[in-house]
């Protein structure tokens, strides 16, 4: 890293496929003294982000209720832990971020890894999944106990999304969607997010047919929409990490910060997630046709440039220093994109 920014000072590095246990030590070694990010962990969780409040939208309500969204996650690999504490800030942000906002974000999730339901019993925890370990008195109310079947948590806690970040196709089995209909959302949201495609937790038409009509889903894979009859059509959407990794370098590169930070992947998320017409979004729409990436990029790479200046992290590209940014800024930054 050293050798990349004496030899690139205004580099970018953004890291891939990494290992687990390399990628989050690698991310937090780096992420403040250099200009860089994790795709898988940080990609991959705006991307998921932003279709968890796209499916808040989808509910008819606004974003800010995502705070009350109960989310069983499968999978507590680098993309799920990614994801976690993604979601976890952004509910804290919601709610005012404080501790006790931390606290409450981090009662919203039930992680189940191979081993089942994890709860603070569970020995030789990884570190990183430690925060969102169940307190087992909590477990013990919702009727569940340290590992705990994936299907006996959906049961219990009747959750508002399913979330797979497993990479074990076929997860979200047919007793797994079936205890997913007793979901207390007016529509839940099923999220296979794992690719590439035999590795999805399960198919579109799985969960059309098993949960029913009026559900939300998102797959990390390319599948087709399902024709429910009627002239009624179940929408599968692709939750890519291209729709914001193109963005978040762009504005990162546009705006000269220092670091890529949490506020500017949030605002990236929140800019996906905000880019879809009310319309699209209650026919359960959640993500945008990758047609539209140029735009989507402009967009989200001007909201990742309004977040640097706001948090004080710009300091301009080439000829423009920051406080010509500022003033490009206060007009309209898509503008000079």
């Amino acid at each position: 890293m050293e050798a990349v920014f004496t030899r690139w000072p205004h580099v970018i590095v953004q890291f891939e496929d990494f290992q687990s246990k390399w990628a989050f030590k690698l991310l937090q070694r780096y992420r403040n003294t250099y200009r860089m990010f994790n795709d898988d962990v940080q990609g991959t969780a705006g991307v998921a982000i932003a279709g968890l409040l796209g499916a808040v939208r989808a509910q008819g309500r606004p974003m800010i209720d995502f705070p009350k969204q109960k989310i069983v996650v499968a999978g507590a690999g680098s993309a799920g832990i990614g994801v976690l504490n993604a979601a976890r800030k952004t509910m804290a942000r919601m709610l005012g971020n404080n501790e006790s906002a931390f606290e409450s974000a981090r009662s919203q999730f039930w992680v189940v890894d191979a081993k089942g339901l994890i709860t603070e019993e569970r020995q030789n925890i990884d570190p990183e999944a430690l925060p969102f370990a169940r307190k087992i008195k909590e477990a013990n109310r919702q009727g569940l106990r340290e590992g705990a079947s994936l299907v006996e948590v959906v049961r219990e806690v009747k959750p508002d999304v399913l979330l797979g970040l497993s990479a074990v196709g076929g997860l979200f089995s047919n007793e797994v969607l079936e205890a997913f209909k007793g979901s207390t959302s007016t529509r839940p949201a099923i999220f296979a997010m794992s690719n590439p495609t035999k590795n999805a937790e399960c198919t579109p038409e799985e969960a059309f047919s098993i949960v029913g009509d009026n559900i939300i889903f998102a797959s990390g894979s390319p599948f087709n929409d399902v024709d429910l009859g009627n002239g009624h059509v179940g929408h599968c959407n692709q939750g890519n990490n291209m729709y914001l990794f193109p963005g978040i370098g762009l504005g990162t590169l546009l705006s000269g910060a220092r670091i890529v930070s949490d506020g500017m992947l949030q605002a990236a998320a929140e800019c996906l997630a905000a880019y879809m017409t009310e319309d699209e979004v209650l026919q359960g729409i959640i993500y945008p046709s990758t047609s539209r990436i140029r735009n989507i990029t402009e967009q989200v790479a001007a909201a990742v440039v309004k977040e640097a200046i706001k948090e004080d992290l710009a300091e301009g590209y080439r000829e423009m220093d920051a406080r010509e940014l500022q003033k490009l800024n206060e007009l309209n930054t898509t503008k000079w994109i």
